[in-house]
């Protein structure tokens, strides 16, 4: 079995545009979430989003390769810069070594709706234009990025909800670890515009703080009413222990467990079985003791039902152990189906800079999470591995356990 390790990532959301800056914002314990008020003149019930503005990448690719990017592909592309860069692989290594794309999407709702709008409008397909198709596709990112990035690899999408880019990481880990593939770029991305969440906000699943957007996001807190839309990219670079050594990469950490399952219980009601047999495989996977897990970082989103009845999956699982916990959907709302990657990034951040981030919002738990570790103000904490959990509608349950790496 082949060791799998992390040597790049790369990160565009509400709270940066980059490693550096999101940071410091979970350091500071910075808010990404404001108002759209837009989405009121449409008939929305809450105008909460994660605020991103879209990345400028007129300088950075020609016409051509612009006209297939959806939104999220735009947030993939320049993340997946980044990740490259510390990675230290470059177009020759690309063009000499067969790198795959495994990236977590669920849907491209805005194409296709100015698509329609086109074809409704002109009743003439011809003007709905050559990059829509690219851009309206469920794999949009992934077949962009790797013509963009000439990937000779296997490429293909994950769509697993909001675990989506929680389970690319673990299949990647997956292709790596049994010598398929020697170099993965895994992520999960989200456009974050109106036409992507209407139907949510028509299952009333959002929050409705409107007077206090930073104050919206309350995971684990008793007093949660929804959680908020958000979205953005965030890309890591996997490879095997031995390519990243051949290459003299320098290594951030290493993948130790990956575990899922599946309720098979309701569309869009969480359980309690699920979470925990997907947390009990990662952690058997990983090899590691629960008390070597100094931090969790929760799938919870600020839903009453779901919050609960991670806490209790959690609970379940930790026994005697105390780690910390936080959802950092406090700071950056529900980013969807980048969330399982994105959390993964703001964990390594953490991990590689000492501290956890504060948990934002929680000021009165409720039966569960009183039962938790939540810390509300910033820890400066060393701790050698962490666990994320991801879990999507239908069910579907994502937990992936990273650490630092040794020889």
């Amino acid at each position: 079995m082949n060791r799998v390790v992390i040597t790049g990532m790369g990160i565009y959301s509400c709270i940066g545009k980059n490693q550096e800056e999101v940071r410091q914002s979970l350091y500071r314990g910075a808010s990404g979430i404001g108002l759209d008020p837009a989405r009121k003149e449409y008939g929305y019930r809450s105008a909460l989003t994660g605020i991103l503005e879209r990345p400028d990448i007129k300088g950075l690719l020609d016409r051509k390769k612009r006209m297939g990017l959806s939104e999220q592909g735009q947030y993939a592309y320049v993340a997946t810069l980044e990740a490259f860069r510390e990675a230290g692989i470059d177009e020759a290594y690309l063009q000499e070594n067969e790198v795959g794309i495994l990236y977590g999407n669920d849907s491209s709702a805005e194409p296709v709706i100015h698509a329609v709008d086109i074809i409704r409008e002109k009743r003439n397909t011809a003007l709905v234009g050559s990059g829509s198709i690219f851009q309206s596709m469920n794999s949009t990112v992934t077949m962009n990025l790797s013509v963009i990035f000439k990937l000779r690899g296997l490429s293909f999408t994950v769509s697993g909800a909001c675990a989506s880019g929680s389970h690319a990481i673990g299949m990647g880990y997956f292709l790596i670890r049994s010598g398929m593939q020697e170099c993965m770029v895994c992520g999960g991305a989200q456009e974050v515009n109106m036409y992507s969440v209407g139907s949510f906000d028509g299952l009333s699943a959002f929050s409705l703080r409107e007077d206090e957007p930073a104050k919206a996001s309350r995971p684990f807190d008793k007093n949660r009413d929804g959680l908020v839309p958000s979205g953005g990219a965030a890309t890591l670079i996997l490879e095997s222990y031995a390519s990243a050594k051949r290459r003299g990469a320098r290594i951030l950490g290493e993948v130790a467990g990956y575990g899922f399952s599946s309720n098979g219980d309701h569309l869009s009601v969480p359980n309690v079985d699920g979470p925990r047999r997907s947390l009990e495989m990662a952690i058997r996977d990983s090899g590691l003791g629960i008390k070597d897990i100094r931090y969790i970082n929760a799938h919870a989103t600020s839903t009453q039902i779901g919050d609960l009845n991670e806490a209790k999956a959690l609970l379940h699982v930790l026994g005697g152990a105390r780690p910390y916990v936080t959802s950092t959907k406090s700071m950056t709302g529900h980013e969807m189906w980048m969330a399982g990657a994105s959390e993964v990034v703001y964990s390594m951040l953490m991990m590689q800079n000492g501290f956890i981030a504060p948990h934002l919002n929680f000021e009165e738990p409720d039966e569960a999470s009183a039962l938790l570790h939540i810390p509300v103000q910033t820890v400066e904490k060393e701790f050698d591995a962490f666990l994320s959990n991801s879990f999507g509608f239908g069910g579907t349950n994502s937990t992936l356990i990273i650490k630092k790496f040794h020889h």
